[in-house]
């Protein structure tokens, strides 16, 4: 059996992606953040291994004891928790640790953006000979194909929102902010940022109903770390706040427990469209008839 490693943040993601590779018949070690991973993802580990943000010398050795030279990450991480008070002291990093992030938050000389803690947390396993690949690599039949998921689809004015927030999307995501936004009648509702989506989906309802949501890769997306994804608590927040459109962008999200989110998506009447970059230019998806 090929040995292959997760490490685990929050979200249904991981534990999709563990059961996955079980079934390929993949030997799963599990690096788990503590008090961010689902635990049903233990159902799916050969073994595992709880540890905080600040034990990436723990985290090689674990893979190291168990032969893996393969791995991945999955979930999410709040970003928050970097901006925390007294970090440092929070989180109590072993000396590899220090060493690989003095540079963030000891000597700011690098920044703080998504992108370039990621690349450091990728480069703390890479040097120590463990490559990290895509989890979508292990498993692509985990992305959302190219199609409209729903039974309705969007109306011509809602499509002109999607044209228009999906120019805004990439911008954010190109200057590392944020993957989501929300637009309504052409005009931007909000941004994701340090909050998160659920947060960002929120603050929406506050301002208005009706809402469209994007949530697209970055223009410079890195395949093996903080690709869009979402599943039943992205599509109830939507729901909750008044969204009634989520567009998503085809061949590059994960979408957890299909199925149930498009029923959801439908009996609440809420549009779930996968685009591409080339779809935007068409009315493939906007009936003719429609307001």
């Amino acid at each position: 059996m090929e040995r292959v490693g997760i490490v685990a943040g929050f979200g249904e993601y991981p534990v999709l992606l563990a059961k996955f590779l079980r079934q390929k018949n993949y030997e799963v070690h599990c690096l788990i953040l503590c008090d961010q991973a689902d635990p049903r993802i233990l159902e799916h580990c050969h073994s595992h291994l709880c540890v905080g943000f600040g034990q990436f010398g723990k985290c090689v050795r674990y893979f190291k004891k168990h032969g893996v030279t393969k791995a991945t990450f999955a979930g999410g991480v709040s970003k928050r928790q970097f901006h925390s008070p007294w970090l440092i002291w929070r989180y109590l990093p072993d000396w590899y640790t220090i060493r690989l992030f003095a540079p963030h938050f000891i000597f700011r000389t690098k920044d703080n953006t998504s992108d370039s803690l990621l690349l450091t947390c990728a480069s703390a396993f890479e040097r120590q000979g463990i490559t990290m690949l895509p989890g979508t690599d292990l498993a692509p039949e985990m992305l959302v194909k190219h199609e409209l998921l729903t039974h309705q689809k969007p109306t011509k004015s809602q499509w002109k929102d999607i044209q228009f927030g999906w120019r805004v999307s990439k911008e954010l995501g190109r200057l590392d902010i944020g993957q989501a936004v929300t637009v309504k009648d052409q005009a931007v509702v909000a941004l994701e940022a340090l909050e998160g989506t659920d947060e960002c989906i929120a603050r929406s309802g506050r301002l208005c109903q009706g809402f469209t949501m994007l949530k697209l890769a970055k223009p410079q997306q890195d395949k093996r770390f903080d690709m869009p994804s979402f599943g039943m608590q992205t599509i109830q927040s939507l729901a909750a706040a008044g969204g009634k459109v989520l567009v998503i962008e085809a061949n590059m999200t994960v979408l957890v427990g299909q199925q149930d989110v498009i029923d959801f998506a439908n009996h609440n009447d809420i549009v779930i469209v996968a685009l591409t970059q080339d779809d935007l230019a068409r009315d493939e998806y906007c009936p003719e008839n429609a307001d």
